[in-house]
C-alpha cells in the first residue's frame, strides 16, 4: 500500500527554522516526483516546492525562494523540506504528495497525499 507520511512540523518563532520530512512506504520515490504543499486557515491550498529524483530538478513558490530548500534521499525513501527564515504567513498545515507523471506544481496531479504536518510560527 503506498503511503506518505509527512514528520517535522511544530510551533517556532519567527526567523527560525523547521527541517519536514515525507516517508514514502509501498513505493519508491525514484519513479515519482514528489511536492511540498500547504494550507493555511481560511486559504487555498498552495504549492511550495517540487522534486523529481530522476534528475534532480526542482521547482519553488517565489513566495520561499531562497529560504527553503527541497531534497530527497533516496537510501531513506524520503523527502525533505528545510525551512529557514521562516514567517508567521508560513503557518500552515504542510503536505507532501507524489505523482507518477510531470514535475509540477499543480495539486490536482499529484495522486497520493500524506495526513499533513502543522507548522506554526510565531511572531
Amino acid at each position: 500500500q503506498l503511503q506518505l507520511v509527512e514528520s517535522g512540523g511544530g510551533l517556532v518563532q519567527s526567523g527560525g527554522s523547521l527541517r519536514l520530512s515525507c516517508a514514502a512506504s509501498g513505493f519508491t520515490l525514484e519513479y515519482y516526483a514528489i511536492g511540498w504543499f500547504r494550507q493555511a486557515p481560511g486559504k487555498e491550498r498552495e504549492a511550495v516546492s517540487c522534486i523529481r529524483s530522476t534528475d534532480g530538478n526542482t521547482n519553488y513558490a517565489d513566495s520561499v525562494k531562497g529560504r527553503f530548500t527541497i531534497s530527497i534521499d533516496s537510501a531513506e525513501n524520503t523527502v525533505y523540506l528545510q525551512m529557514n527564515s521562516l514567517t508567521p504567513e508560513d503557518t500552515a498545515i504542510y503536505y507532501c504528495a507524489a505523482t507518477s507523471r510531470k514535475l509540477t506544481i499543480v495539486a490536482g496531479e499529484y495522486d497520493y497525499w500524506g495526513q499533513g504536518t502543522q507548522v506554526t510560527v510565531s511572531s
